[in-house]
């Protein structure tokens, strides 16, 4: 028998998550059965599209079981293999994080080549995190050149690099993120043209509209989005005719207890002739091989940056999501479990 606590779902927050939501359980794993492994995780990942999981409403993932272990990315080792697919001491990814180890049929998982990267990084920058930032802004912001770039959440995992991307693209790129620090990273590091910090400027929807007009006078051609809110009504304000907005998430909108207002100023999308897409990344595997082919040159030769926020065991697992919802994290939000 295999000991493994777990994280499970305690009760359905309202507003933002606290602890409460969450309990921390103890279970007995025995051997796998016949066309199953057992895995021993070593990393997972927190995201904020969990938290719609937690509401008990239809969504495009099932919402997640009141007394049952919450699922998200992980990355495990192999330490029982009934099926000759695998074996011990194979790297593996799976979709069973909150959880120390775990059995499951062997094709449930997806042995991991890590192409001389480090394990965790197919948890964000080489994994779903990546790839939404690939996709959202090559295939439905339609990234085409001498397009001026705004991106707002662009500290976090998948912001950075959707900043990154466009600048080895050759664009002019506007960052929006909260702190100092981040603002430098984003600046210093990443090389973005202009940094709104928004915990000074304030997030406003006439504040941040201020913002982007001193750091876009010419306006904007795409907006990548993972915070909705004043953010998204200050890019219609400054969009250029045509423009193409990737609508990835509303982290703003996430814990809010009542219906949040839309934009004041939806009317431009009609005599601007704009696109707003919203997109899944789950419907854009099929980029996968060129996203890696394209990531691999660009760490190849030394042009790729990423942070990570590292929180440790799986008793840490929920104050880490929590902190996706108050700025705790630069870039990926881990949970390192071995």
């Amino acid at each position: 028998m295999t000991t493994s606590r777990e994280i499970r779902l305690r009760s359905r927050p309202q507003g933002l998550p606290a602890a409460a939501n969450f309990e921390l359980a103890t279970v007995e794993l025995a051997a796998p059965g016949p066309g199953e492994v057992q895995v021993r995780n070593t990393w997972m990942t927190v995201d904020p599209y969990m938290r719609g999981r937690m509401n008990d409403v239809k969504s495009y993932v099932p919402p997640f079981q009141l007394g049952r272990p919450l699922e998200g990315g992980a990355i495990g080792e192999v330490i029982a293999s009934n099926d000759p697919s695998l074996k011990p001491g194979d790297l593996v990814q799976s979709n069973f994080g909150w959880r120390e180890a775990f059995n499951a049929p062997a094709s449930s998982v997806q042995k991991l080549n890590t192409h001389g990267l480090p394990t965790e990084a197919f948890l964000g920058v080489a994994g779903m995190p990546g790839l939404t930032a690939y996709a959202g802004l090559l295939r439905v912001a339609a990234l085409k050149p001498g397009d001026v770039v705004f991106v707002s959440g662009a500290a976090g995992a998948v912001g950075s690099l959707v900043c990154q991307i466009a600048k080895l693209k050759g664009h002019k790129v506007i960052a929006s993120a909260g702190g100092a620090e981040k603002a430098r990273f984003l600046k210093d590091e990443i090389g973005v043209d202009a940094v709104i910090d928004y915990k000074a400027t304030g997030d406003s929807a006439a504040a941040l509209t201020a913002a982007l007009a001193e750091a876009a006078p010419e306006g904007i051609d795409v907006y990548f989005d993972n915070v909705g809110g004043g953010h998204l009504e200050a890019a219609l304000n400054a969009a250029r005719p045509y423009a193409r907005f990737a609508i990835c998430g509303m982290i703003s909108m996430y814990n809010a207890e009542a219906p949040v207002p839309g934009p004041a100023n939806m009317a431009l999308i009609i005599g601007k002739n704009l696109r707003l897409e919203g997109f899944i990344v789950s419907n854009h595997w099929d980029m996968m091989g060129d996203f890696l082919k394209e990531l691999g040159a660009w760490h190849a030769k030394g042009q790729l940056k990423w942070r990570q926020t590292v929180r440790e065991g799986i008793a840490s697992a929920p104050d880490a999501f929590i902190g996706l919802f108050t700025g705790a994290n630069m870039g990926k939000m881990l949970v390192k479990l071995a």
